[in-house]
């Protein structure tokens, strides 16, 4: 189901011609006195004389800004392009960001050439990986269901990276995280662009297999008879009123030296309709990528046991397609949780609450450090944030590292407070609590949803847990920008690598 290529990453230090290529690609940045020609292999002659024509060619150095050139006979390329950065400053180096974005902005658009070297200024090795990184997620494309490939180019199939750090031993290991961090974000895209016709419960869950294959994890499905037997109410509350029954999929990565445990739990529901609450028919299309979270959540652990880090990793993919039928939940039924706890369905629609609270409280039981979920939870969180800025809610021991965590890895999380006049809104008549609450602010309110059903640790202490609303950065239905292509994005995979990177680092 998973079709991805992936682009071959390679450093070079002298001479380009030396590794020849379809295009060379220089970056411009904007300067506070127009474009900026940045740190490049080109003799003195040749740059003196590119940065001296920039404005007359009409280069900005705006981010996304790509233009050719015939190339120089220097480069042993035929194309030379010059690449846009964004703002520069003279006092302050350029952003690894700034670089990932502009190495993936040029690798998608320069589709349809095979080589491509990428000569952007690397001063560091986190720089090199930013490179690297950024022409991994550009290097992208979905094609899958055409019928003819006509008018389609292939993604770039090779970056050579152009530094002066080249055969420095480290820098296998910074080409091997760029590789496996791109192979994970693509992954995560291709499952939310299928067609709900293809991915559903019982495709996803074989999809989990396919793409853990040769990895040191293990895979348990619960089919929709042993859902039933173990009493998951929410997975199937939501998930009886399609033909094709829920899943839960647990996907376990336990290395024998694992210093730290983490359970990450995600939203997969694979087509909503908003069940019996029925969603207006504009739209509803998208929703083929309300199973972004369970897809996040999947790949990131498969991530990191491809790294090989330390860490006990358990992803919980809570899987069910919502659609209305004479065997939906209907508004005012009750379901009764995995756990006991029972919950008044108030809005068929606020379904990913009620599937999530399932997965945690599993997660819960088997007592990990942190509990971190992902879910294309609430149109509100587009409202308070937008379409590329996630909201991070929870404890502050896992919110505050997961900020810091998302700044390192380049992807835009905001933190959002739990206000506790929230939690009596979800009282039920009937219940013990309900599925909706408050209107206003309800990524949050629907956050507190979620907190009812974190259980506690052995110290008898709540187990720290934080939520991750993605509804609008996980799916992009705008124009393509940097290493960010058209429908699913991957995002927030980079921050929870990262989140487990760090926490291993200060343990």
């Amino acid at each position: 189901m998973v079709k991805n290529t992936e682009i071959n990453l390679s450093t070079l230090s002298r001479d380009l011609k030396k590794s020849p290529s379809d295009a060379v690609v220089i970056g411009v940045g904007q300067g506070a006195d127009g474009p900026v020609l940045l740190d490049n292999p080109l003799t003195a002659r040749s740059a003196e004389a590119l940065a001296d024509s920039l404005k007359a060619l009409g280069i900005t150095g705006a981010a996304d800004q790509l233009v050719r050139l015939p190339g120089l006979p220097e480069t042993g390329a035929g194309v030379l392009v010059l690449a846009g950065v964004g703002k520069v400053s003279a006092s302050q180096p350029l952003a690894g960001e700034a670089l990932r974005r502009a190495a993936g902005s040029a690798v998608r658009q320069l589709a349809g050439l095979a080589t491509v070297a990428l000569a952007f200024p690397t001063a560091s090795l986190a720089d090199v990986e930013a490179v690297a990184e950024g022409a991994a997620l550009g290097a992208y494309s979905f094609s899958e269901f055409r019928s003819s490939k006509d008018g389609l180019k292939d993604p770039v199939r090779n970056a050579v990276i152009f530094t002066e750090l080249a055969g420095q031993k480290e820098l296998d290991e910074v080409l091997k995280r760029a590789t496996l961090i791109g192979r994970a974000v693509n992954a995560t895209r291709s499952l939310v662009n299928q067609p709900p016709s293809h991915l559903y419960p019982e495709t996803f869950a074989e999809a989990a297999k396919d793409l853990a294959k040769g990895l040191p994890v293990k895979v348990t499905v619960w089919d929709e008879k042993r859902l039933e037997k173990e009493g998951f109410g929410g997975i199937m509350g939501v998930g009886k009123g399609s033909a094709r029954q829920p899943r839960l999929v647990k996907v376990e990565y336990s290395p024998a030296k694992a210093t730290s445990k983490i359970a990450l739990v995600g939203k997969g529901i694979t087509f909503d309709t908003g069940g019996i609450s029925i969603k207006p028919a504009l739209g509803m299309g998208d929703m083929k990528s309300d199973m972004a979270g369970a897809a996040v959540v999947l790949n990131t652990v498969l991530a990191l046991a491809g790294l090989g880090l330390p860490v006990k990793a358990t992803a919980w993919l809570c899987i069910a397609e919502n659609m209305p039928s004479g065997a939906a939940s209907r508004p005012a039924d009750v379901l009764t949780m995995f756990g006991g706890k029972t919950v008044e369905v108030l809005n068929t629609d606020a379904e990913g609450r009620l599937v999530m609270a399932d997965g945690i409280v599993a997660a819960s039981r088997e007592y990990p450090d942190a509990i971190i979920d992902v879910a294309t939870l609430t149109g509100a969180q587009l409202i308070a944030l937008g379409n590329r800025t996630a909201g991070v809610m929870g404890s502050d021991s896992v919110t505050g590292p997961l900020k810091a965590a998302a700044d390192r890895a380049g992807e835009l999380v905001w933190p959002m407070p739990l206000p506790e006049e929230l939690r009596p809104s979800l009282d039920s008549q009937v219940a013990d609590l309900a599925n909706i609450g408050e209107r206003h602010g309800g990524m949050m309110t629907a956050a507190v949803f979620l907190r009812e059903f974190v259980g506690k640790g052995k110290d008898g202490e709540q187990i720290p847990w934080a939520h991750i609303d993605i509804a609008g950065p996980s799916f992009n239905n705008g124009s393509p920008y940097g290493y960010t292509h058209k429908q699913g994005t991957g995002c927030t995979v980079r921050t929870l690598v990262a989140y487990v990177e760090d926490i291993l680092a200060a343990a």
